[in-house]
């Protein structure tokens, strides 16, 4: 039984679709492979184009699973996921700005090893699809479909961001979708190995990211950027 509105995937569809009819060979589908509702933008998108550049940003303290599922999404759709790191490695970070910045600053860490690849990478990009929800964070809530980004400046489409979660899981399930496995071991929501713990049964999905920290986004998907 199909429990998300087939409405809704042609409106996914047809929104990628006029992203790579606008720009030919100048957008790209952005998957961090930590959650379901990537897994289900790169069906939609691969579907309508096949051709189209999926990237990761790989801060280089990914969990093991997460990397895992990118091989098996590569050999899936026989794409190759393009993955973007930071300038400094771990180590030259420590070097530069100390040991474990991410404990001690995690807004700085995300905006070294995930912000700044980000923005480098789009520079090739007029526009990039991203799985984002509105439902996912009340920092999110405001989320258009489609819209202008002025800190990245590239156009930005989210062509799931009326999906609830319930319709992300149940579009996984009809297509037998790959997901990042740390979500049957109590991850809802996985990052980095550093800032993201398992949640338990009453707390909040994304409680794991960032414990400890008011912080509840990396930088990139910050509304108020929009």
């Amino acid at each position: 039984m199909i429990l998300y509105e087939t409405d809704r995937v042609e409106e996914a569809r047809r929104s990628i679709a006029w992203a790579a009819e606008t720009y030919p060979g100048r957008v790209s589908l952005a998957c961090s492979f930590g959650g379901p509702s990537g897994m289900v933008l790169l069906d939609l998108a691969l579907g309508v184009e096949s051709r189209l550049p999926v990237f990761c940003i790989d801060t280089e303290l990914l969990f093991p699973e997460t990397y895992a599922l990118v091989r098996r999404v590569e050999a899936r759709y026989g794409i190759h996921v393009d993955l973007v790191r930071p300038l400094r490695t771990v180590a030259e970070q420590a070097t530069d700005r100390g040991p474990m910045l991410w404990a001690r600053n995690p807004d700085a860490c995300c905006d070294l090893r995930k912000v700044e690849p980000l923005r480098r990478y789009l520079r090739s990009y007029d526009a990039w699809l991203t799985g984002v929800r509105r439902d996912q964070t009340a920092t999110r809530a405001a989320l258009r479909s489609v819209d202008w980004d002025e800190d990245l400046e590239v156009v930005k489409l989210a062509p799931l961001a009326n999906w609830s979660e319930d319709e992300v899981w149940a579009y996984v399930r009809d297509r037998a979708l790959d997901v990042n496995t740390l979500h049957f071991e109590g991850y809802p929501s996985i990052g980095c190995t550093k800032c993201t713990r398992p949640v338990a049964a009453n707390e909040d999905a994304r409680a794991g990211r960032w414990a400890g920290f008011e912080k509840t986004e990396c930088g990139i998907h910050i509304v108020g950027n929009i």
